[in-house]
């Protein structure tokens, strides 16, 4: 029911929607007054997708911040990770790999990755959890292999003698968030699309087939409406009267960690196969350190809290014997989720003139050039070929929950 309600919205538009205009305003001060497509969120996912779609229709995004990427998307200590998010999320993953190590010239003109690898470890008696996480990514075709304990501490020097379970994946990345947002922001303006900050969202309805937007800067009118607001998804939908799906943020911990011994900048990203910490090389003798945390929260401007502070602290030290000599800087961010932890982007099955682009977790940006081609094609631009053309969207559309 929900892959054929985004057929038919995709028809819909490309016959509905009119040629596009002499649209070139890039930011603005001043609300327009009409559109075809209105995206809520100036994030990664609605900066990746206005970028996809200006080139065919007129778009406008509104970002309720003075400066888009404030939250979440400005928040991440961001690396491409095939297996991160689950099998679930290893489609969009790898399908986006391409897009993010060789960008397009019209997006950038340098890959936006920086290899690093990562490690999936656990202690002994985490042996079958290792062996499963392992088995059901190889299965998937990632680049896994399970480590010998002797070449697990030849990349990790003072691992803890309990530690001795460990999994490789050689292609995980750093990305360059900021570079990667900056591109799309840049690709979405040079196609005629606008963006308005300081513009939330107050109150959305449809008449007459259009969309009539409040957003406390004047009205705006669209054909159709994204909802790319991350945290704040459920309530854009409740704004519009269209029924939330339960998009659930948590709260995030990062912090920049100096250590008391000579750690390589070039430490894989380690993660723990349990879900209690993760941590990578940041600079000589520095590390970004999770404790992996998921409070939930309300959507807001997240802010640390000591005690989840201490805990990074306490699991990183049970984990490798470095001495920490200072937390440099600390910071947190809400990563949403839907209830099976999947994204969710497509039409509403109940209003198909309201699109979801929500609940991308924590893999947000390492997916966004699958899931803003793939939902770009389903609101008139052209289908994608390569690896995420051969990615099935309909795992993702918001119908499942009906």
């Amino acid at each position: 029911m929900a892959y054929q309600s985004v057929t038919m919205l995709t028809a819909a538009t490309r016959l509905a929607f009119p040629a596009r205009g002499d649209m070139r305003l890039g930011m603005s001060d001043a609300p327009t007054h009409a559109t075809d497509i209105l995206i809520v969120g100036a994030g990664i996912a609605g900066a990746s997708l206005a970028a996809a779609l200006a080139p065919h229709r007129q778009i406008v995004m509104i970002e309720a911040e003075d400066r888009p990427g404030v939250h979440a998307t400005g928040r991440s200590a961001a690396f491409w990770h095939e297996s991160y998010g689950g099998v679930g999320i290893q489609p969009l993953s790898a399908a986006s790999y391409a897009a993010l190590a060789h960008p397009p010239a019209d997006l950038s003109d340098r890959p936006f990755l920086t290899p690093r690898a990562a490690l999936t470890i656990g202690r002994r008696e985490e042996r079958e959890a290792v062996d499963a996480f392992t088995g059901a990514f190889a299965a998937k075709g990632v680049d896994v292999v399970r480590l010998g304990t002797a070449e697990m501490r030849e990349k990790v020097p003072g691992i803890r003698s309990d530690w001795t379970e460990a999994a490789y994946e050689a292609a995980c990345s750093d990305i360059d968030v900021a570079a990667l947002h900056a591109a799309y922001l840049r690709a979405a303006k040079r196609a005629g699309a606008m963006l308005v900050p300081r513009a939330r969202l107050v109150a959305a309805s449809r008449r007459r087939g259009r969309w009539h937007v409040e957003t406390g800067r004047g009205e705006m009118i669209a054909d159709v409406i994204v909802n790319a607001a991350g945290a704040w998804a459920d309530g854009v939908a409740a704004a519009c009267g269209v029924e939330p799906l339960a998009i659930q943020p948590y709260r995030r911990t990062v912090l920049q960690v100096r250590l008391g011994v000579p750690v390589p900048a070039a430490l894989p990203l380690i993660v723990h196969v349990g879900g209690q910490f993760y941590f990578k090389g940041e600079s000589e003798g520095r590390i970004w350190l999770s404790p992996h945390d998921e409070t939930p929260s309300e959507p807001c401007d997240a802010a640390p809290e000591e005690i989840d502070v201490a805990l990074a602290i306490e699991r990183l030290q049970g984990a490798v014997d470095w001495p920490v000599a200072a937390v440099e800087r600390k910071w947190a961010g809400l990563r949403s989720f839907a209830p099976d932890r999947l994204p969710v982007f497509g039409a509403d099955p109940r209003e198909p003139a309201f699109i979801w682009c929500a609940g991308q977790g924590g893999f947000g940006i390492q997916t966004s050039p699958a899931i803003s081609a793939l939902l770009a094609a389903q609101l008139g631009a052209p289908a994608p070929g390569g690896a995420i053309g051969a990615v099935d969207p309909r795992p993702y559309a918001p119908g499942r929950f009906s």
